[in-house]
């Protein structure tokens, strides 16, 4: 089973499931000739934005960046003329917030071990037949979406091969995520009576399997207590909704739940293991929000609040090095 893990608790992440299945992106037929679009393209840059999470132009139709959150997200990008969105997430997308704007939601996820060849395809279509310019969006912003605004350029010969893997590391993309800088390395434009007969059903929102949704709840809650931990384990000024001591509660509820799971306990047994250790890390840090909360809140926060988030960082590192980042057809 290919794991797309999250960006989150080592365990939970490692276990993630692969919505898409295939070969690597290098099995194309033979190049075909380049549409003529690719003399818009420029060299890939950032884009100056408040509201968007990391963007990037990949085209002059094509932008890649994180996750629109909100009206002010969505203003922005139809200030920017995007008129498609495409998220390769494995969340849900905000479909009702798109329309309220006049944009057009299609999902088309994919996993962190690269883009699977028939997604390629899938992408490269969308890319080069949907009304302009087109937002490609996971979560960050950083790793799988300038992968597949790349490889979709690409396929559709609207950017140069040699100029594929310069998308990801504009985007900053980490070496780490083999997977998606091999797609990037392997694409190549793919004939245009390819693109022509392929039907694809452009849908608004997919099914994913339940671990692949569990671990995009629990990246969503990572996300909440990261914020709180830069804020120095207070409410941030900027979402006064959140409680560190609840939010560490529900992080913790992510790991017990999915411990509990039918389909986690067929995963490895390291895998579970790993996945005990997290919920046990993240108990202690509720813990230990709530026994400092409960002293004094203008005291210093302890060192062990910090040493609990470390741990589950390290494991996360160690999970996607052993199981999210490897690259498919490695697995």
């Amino acid at each position: 089973m290919n794991r797309c893990l999250i960006l989150m608790a080592a365990p939970l992440i490692l276990a993630g499931c692969s919505w898409n299945s295939g070969p690597p992106a290098a099995d194309h037929p033979a190049p075909a000739t380049t549409d003529r679009s690719a003399a818009e393209h420029a060299a890939p840059e950032k884009l100056a934005a408040q509201h968007l999470p990391n963007p990037v132009r990949v085209h002059a139709k094509v932008i890649s960046g994180g996750l629109p959150d909100g009206d002010a997200a969505f203003a922005e990008l139809r200030q920017l003329g995007v008129k498609t969105i495409i998220s390769v997430d494995g969340a849900k997308p905000d479909v009702a917030t798109a329309t309220k704007y006049g944009l057009r939601y299609v999902h088309l996820p994919h996993g962190y071990d690269g883009v699977p060849t028939q997604r390629v395809r899938e992408l490269a279509k969308a890319v080069r037949d949907l009304e302009g310019p087109i937002y490609i969006h996971c979560h960050h912003g950083k790793h799988r979406s300038p992968a597949a605004a790349s490889v979709a350029c690409v396929a559709a010969g609207m950017l140069p091969a040699s100029d594929a893997v310069a998308v990801l590391k504009v985007a900053g993309t980490s070496p780490n995520y083999r997977g998606l800088y091999r797609s990037a390395e392997q694409t190549q434009p793919l004939e245009a009576a390819l693109l022509d007969q392929l039907s694809v059903d452009f849908r608004e929102s997919v099914e994913i399997p339940p671990m692949a949704e569990a671990m995009v709840a629990l990246e969503h809650t990572h996300d909440h207590v990261q914020e709180i931990a830069a804020a120095g384990w207070r409410t941030p000024p900027a979402h006064p909704d959140l409680d560190p001591a609840h939010e560490a509660l529900l992080l913790r509820e992510h790991f017990t739940e999915l411990l509990r799971a039918e389909y986690v306990q067929r995963e490895p047994a390291e895998f579970q293991e790993l996945l005990g250790l997290s919920e046990q890390a993240a108990q202690e840090l509720e813990d230990g929000l709530r026994t400092w909360q409960s002293a004094s809140a203008q005291t210093q926060p302890p060192a062990s609040l910090g040493q609990s988030m470390d741990r589950i960082t390290a494991m996360c590192k160690a999970c996607h090095e052993k199981y999210r980042d490897v690259p498919l057809g490695e697995k």
